[in-house]
């Protein structure tokens, strides 16, 4: 009697297990990046199109792996310039902030809908610098503060935040992430 209980428990706790490992797990009813968008009175432009023979972003499982884009603002124009020569580190925060503004874009048209992302992972931001520059981590804080602003916790992610000696058409900052997503 003991041992068939026993086994009965023990195979209905396999079979909690088995189930628990294979639902996926989604997000919670109350997260929603994009009405987060609305409050911070964001519209996302169309997702910038690759200058070169690439795509903007690649799946690979549960990872979206974004290509790097820059500081292009809505009207088509892009902030250019090297930090610590002619443009400011508020400027180049700006910029970042804007970068993020077009991942977001790339992000929702592969997704349809940002509440399938589950978690910021990975951010490069590369600051085109003057050598004598060493701010790059604040200038790489737009990005990452309008990530916070926008996912939460879900935004909080790893990052390197670089000086480069230049960078395509001469913009201030390109900034490349990977994602994690829901199913």
């Amino acid at each position: 009697m003991i041992k068939t209980n026993l086994t009965i428990l023990c195979s209905s706790i396999l079979i909690f297990l088995v189930i628990s490992c294979h639902q996926t797990p989604q997000p919670e009813a109350d997260y929603n990046p994009e009405e987060r968008l609305k409050e911070l009175n964001i519209i996302l432009p169309e997702p910038p199109q690759p200058v070169a023979n690439y795509v903007n972003g690649v799946r690979a499982g549960n990872l979206i792996f974004l290509a790097g884009k820059g500081p292009k603002r809505a009207d088509g124009t892009e902030l250019r310039g090297k930090l610590g020569q002619d443009i400011t580190i508020e400027q180049g925060y700006e910029g970042a902030r804007i970068t993020a503004i077009n991942q977001l874009s790339v992000l929702k048209e592969m997704l349809g809908d940002l509440r399938k992302v589950k978690r910021i992972v990975k951010v490069l931001g590369m600051v085109n610098s003057d050598p004598s520059f060493v701010e790059q981590p604040k200038v790489i804080n737009g990005f990452s503060d309008l990530m916070v602003e926008v996912f939460g916790e879900r935004g909080r992610h790893a990052r390197a935040a670089v000086g480069m000696a230049t960078l395509p058409r001469g913009q201030a900052v390109e900034i490349e992430l990977v994602v994690e997503v829901y199913d």
